[in-house]
């Protein structure tokens, strides 16, 4: 949809010709990815929302097919073989093996590389296996940070978002140790891309709380020196852009307060910090997203579930939410192409 001098505005855009294409890949193939992802698409308001691609094996849905009697082939969507194992391979469900692993990871290098060339919107990433994949030779951290190096990204971030809170984070993968270690410019970095993030999301103008580093942001030093060495320079110069933030606040009080409405967004300094209200506030819904890089990916926020692997018990609200929320960044993007 070229955004190139036609006069259109969005709302003059049929509806229909705003629905963003979406690549869904599967996730490790021992895992419940295939299962999550056949339940999601079932739903007839997630198949009128978008037009899907699901990227994986085929040998990794039969599995998936027989214990929910859900056929992809009925359903309204494409699918791509990656024919990274065999057709008539018999996935072993449940458990860890290197070739599952850089199954998972091929599918989502596939996935990228339609993103980056344009043939996709958006992409959405079932779960899969970093020890599986370790197992495959390839050293691997993350979605986030595996994604960002195909983008040749080198200042990605990771968001967490629910329906009543959304958090950033300025460190994710790395020891707790390290991630004390602040940088002014990142935590800068990591606000603008939260303030842009929730704008695809549709907040105009986000309510930004910046959480501090130490017990109580620092009593004043009390504490430790990094909330007002290294949070307090960035929350002002976040604030003399124009970014409406706020902080460094206590991290054991904002997350209530940010829940009950004072903010769209929590900046958090840490992984934990920031998934573990996130996790306990909402766990089936909160939506992983990845920030910092020129493509859009979501993803569901629990893992490969390989207890009950293939067994039709796991749920897919959690994969509904990530699909959902590809769907209307995606859709905000392809309006704003139209609109300048």
């Amino acid at each position: 949809m070229s955004p190139g001098g036609n006069g259109l505005t969005a709302s003059s855009i049929p509806r229909e010709q705003l629905r963003p294409i979406v690549v869904i890949t599967l996730g490790d193939p021992a895992g419940v990815g295939a299962e999550v992802t056949l339940k999601a698409l079932v739903d007839p308001d997630i198949q009128h929302s978008a037009r899907f691609i699901v990227l994986g094996d085929r040998a990794a849905v039969t599995p998936a097919e027989r214990s929910t009697g859900i056929r992809l082939d009925r359903l309204p969507v494409e699918f791509r073989d990656c024919h990274t194992l065999p057709e008539d391979a018999v996935i072993a469900m449940g458990t860890l093996r290197a070739e599952y692993g850089a199954a998972a990871v091929r599918y989502v290098h596939d996935a990228t590389l339609m993103c980056l060339r344009g043939e996709t919107d958006a992409m959405v990433t079932a779960p899969l296996n970093k020890e599986a994949v370790t197992l495959s030779g390839m050293q691997f951290s993350g979605h986030t940070e595996y994604i960002a190096e195909l983008c040749n990204a080198t200042d990605s971030r990771m968001l967490l978002a629910g329906r009543r809170l959304s958090v950033v984070h300025v460190s994710t993968h790395i020891s707790l140790r390290e991630a004390c270690n602040l940088s002014t410019d990142r935590i800068i970095r990591t606000i603008e891309l939260g303030n842009e993030a929730m704008k695809l999301l549709g907040k105009t103008r986000p309510r930004i709380a910046v959480c501090g580093l130490n017990p109580h942001a620092g009593e004043h030093g009390l504490f430790g020196s990094e909330d007002e060495r290294f949070i307090l320079p960035a929350v002002e110069v976040c604030r003399a852009s124009g970014i409406d933030c706020e902080g460094p606040f206590a991290p054991d009080t904002i997350f209530f307060r940010a829940v009950n409405g004072s903010h769209d967004l929590v900046v958090a300094m840490y992984h934990d910090q920031g998934h573990i209200p996130m996790k306990l506030l909402d766990f089936e819904a909160t939506v992983n997203m990845s920030l910092g890089i020129p493509i859009l990916r979501t993803s569901v926020d629990h893992g490969t579930a390989s207890d009950i692997a293939s067994k039709n018990i796991a749920g897919a609200e959690n994969m509904k939410a990530a699909i959902r929320m590809a769907v209307t960044m995606a859709r905000h993007r392809l309006q704003y192409a139209v609109t300048v």
